[in-house]
């Protein structure tokens, strides 16, 4: 495909005022000191405690539109990609929008639900809707709270997770500007679909359903199951991303991947030899938040410096399903 002109116009972060340390919820869950940050490598995560996911979106919008210049009637979409929602009706980009104080704005929204690659998926759409010329100023919003739904019973994962939310704008960039949007991909592979599963919740067990069990609504995740399937799809996976673009993820300036656990990320830089400048890890102060984890970690390396304009970036991640996807553009 040829590049499309796409632009991140600006970027925001939220986190709830709760943190959790793993030396706390260690106590918590019976664990031995050091056990979670030796496992996943999370050593703080954020918690919401009274806020709901369109509060925390709202609140990164807001600095979204506050760092690209922009006030909320610039907007002419915004897109919910979360993998995490307030209720199954309504959704929650309609939520988001009234949390912002404009619920009778009329901006059309709506919801991209592919769980952690979310965003990538509603960056896709977005990229789309710009070179049809349908939309000019796109809000893209990934807020999640995974804490409510966590097991304590499994270990590995209810360490894992937290909640937060980020926003970006994006739009076509100025004449001149090197801006764009190289390519995308996703695969999924369906007999991967019940190693990440929420069980509960929809038609196949309803909450009134009497045989449920309340584990069955709590997150379950088979990590080594999720690890090796995911690895062994992900290789070629990269070579038909990368192929039409004729230069290699190495070749990349930054690579943000979805921030899954500490040993996924260990095993991708082994793999695919990333050096350490290279890819954004902040695993251990935000733990893995769905969706909002690869926008957080891109809207941090900005924040820092590290990600400039012109530089080639490629945001990269698995989800339940099980899929894998990309995405390549030049910041």
């Amino acid at each position: 495909m040829q590049a499309v002109p796409l632009k991140i116009l600006g970027m925001g972060k939220y986190l709830p005022p709760r943190q959790v340390l793993s030396s706390d919820l260690e106590v918590r869950m019976g664990l031995k000191p050091g056990w979670i940050a030796s496992k996943s490598g999370v050593e703080v995560r954020h918690w919401a405690e009274h806020e709901s996911n369109a509060e925390l979106g709202a609140q990164a919008l807001n600095e979204a539109l506050h760092n690209a210049g922009l006030v909320y009637e610039d907007l002419d979409l915004i897109i919910n990609a979360s993998g995490s929602y307030d209720h199954p009706i309504p959704d929650t980009s309609c939520l988001i929008q009234r949390a912002m104080g404009k619920g009778r704005s009329g901006i059309p929204s709506f919801t991209v639900d592919a769980t952690c690659l979310s965003f990538i998926a509603a960056l896709d759409v977005a990229a789309s809707f710009l070179a049809s010329g349908r939309y000019q100023r796109i809000a893209i919003v990934s807020a999640e709270i995974a804490s409510r739904s966590l097991n304590l019973e499994e270990k590995e994962s209810a360490s894992l997770l937290g909640d937060g939310a980020a926003a970006a704008i994006v739009g076509l960039p100025e004449v001149g500007e090197t801006s764009a949007f190289l390519q995308s991909r996703l695969e999924t592979y369906g007999d991967g679909a019940m190693y990440t599963y929420v069980k509960g919740g929809g038609n196949v067990l309803h909450p009134n359903d009497t045989q449920g069990d309340p584990a069955d609504f709590t997150f379950h995740m088979d990590g080594p199951k999720v690890l090796g399937m995911a690895f062994k799809y992900l290789r070629p996976f990269l070579k038909t991303l990368f192929r039409p673009l004729g230069f290699t993820l190495r070749d990349c300036d930054f690579i943000v991947p979805h921030q899954a656990s500490q040993g996924a990320i260990d095993t991708a830089q082994r793999l695919f030899r990333w050096r350490e400048d290279q890819f954004i890890n902040h695993l251990a102060t935000h733990g893995n938040c769905i969706a909002a984890s690869i926008p957080m970690a891109l809207y941090d390396a900005i924040q820092q410096g590290r990600i400039q304009r012109g530089h080639r970036v490629c945001l990269l991640g698995t989800g339940a399903g099980l899929s894998i996807g990309g995405l390549v553009f030049v910041y």
